[in-house]
């Protein structure tokens, strides 16, 4: 019997997003009421084994008719960070990320201690054809910055999706996002102990409507979206590197694999207010 791709449903962490009545700045201090209110996610996992990470990682999440907002808390005794160009590899060093699955697409998004952003859009290549909604300038191979991703010859992933490679446009910027970073120390100061980073987002549904498809924008109550959250922490001392790094999520992989859509969390929105 052929195993089935993905995680078990078991295995697949659920977090509720209650609605917010008051619109929220996108300020990563979280201090103002409505995150003293929410409720945190429980600690992230390791990607691969599921043994909770070593320095502790909380996300909570909240939504309005305009605005999906997301907040981290990031434990970290040595808050570091050197990219600052927008679309660095920040995933090279310490970040946090989520990943937004879609109708025959996704979204993925990190940022580090800098605010620094990282930003790829990907849609399955059986999925982009003539005709089709991705079938716009928007995602034109021969005009924008495209690379290519996954399929079982990429020697550089795990889990070989068996759908097969994705076409990642990696100079696509999600509209009207909001984000900011706050970090609860001194950053790239490694005499100074610190407490750790905080980081928000605030994602527009209007700038979803191609992630979303058929999907309600904004979501109705009852409505669930697979998002994958994580973090990687990049380990080095004397200038030796621990490669891989450890990625910790909402919940395990069995792969060290973010790029898994079957194994995004699940994401409720809920009407109840918080």
């Amino acid at each position: 019997m052929k195993k089935k791709y993905g995680c078990p449903k078991s295995d697949l962490a659920r977090y509720t997003a209650l609605y917010t009545e008051e619109p929220l700045k996108p300020d990563a201090r979280l201090d103002n009421p409505v995150w003293q209110r929410v409720v945190k996610s429980q600690p992230f996992v390791d990607m691969v084994s599921g043994i909770p990470g070593f320095l502790e990682t909380r996300m909570a999440a909240l939504w309005d008719k305009n605005y999906f907002y997301v907040g981290f808390w990031i434990q970290e005794p040595n808050v570091k960070a050197e990219l600052t160009e927008r679309d660095s590899y920040v995933y090279n060093e310490n970040d946090v990320e989520v990943f937004i699955e879609g109708e025959d697409c996704y979204y993925e998004f990190q940022i580090n201690a800098l605010g620094t952003i990282y930003e790829v859009f990907y849609i399955w290549q059986d999925a982009l054809k003539p005709g089709s909604r991705f079938d716009t300038g928007e995602f034109d191979l021969m005009s924008r910055n495209v690379d290519v991703l996954g399929g079982f010859q990429d020697i550089t992933r795990n889990g070989k999706h068996p759908r097969g490679k994705r076409w990642a446009f990696m100079d696509w910027d999600l509209p009207g996002l909001k984000t900011d970073v706050y970090v609860d120390g001194k950053i790239n100061k490694p005499e100074v102990i610190d407490k750790g980073w905080k980081a928000m987002l605030a994602i527009p549904w209007e700038g979803m409507k191609i992630l979303a498809g058929k999907r309600n924008l904004p979501p109705k109550d009852g409505d669930c979206w697979r998002m994958d959250f994580s973090r990687f922490e990049k380990l080095e001392y004397n200038g030796v590197k621990a490669e891989p790094h450890p990625g910790w999520s909402l919940n395990k992989h069995g792969v060290y694999d973010s790029h898994i859509p079957e194994c995004f969390s699940i994401v409720h929105f809920s009407e109840q207010k918080v």
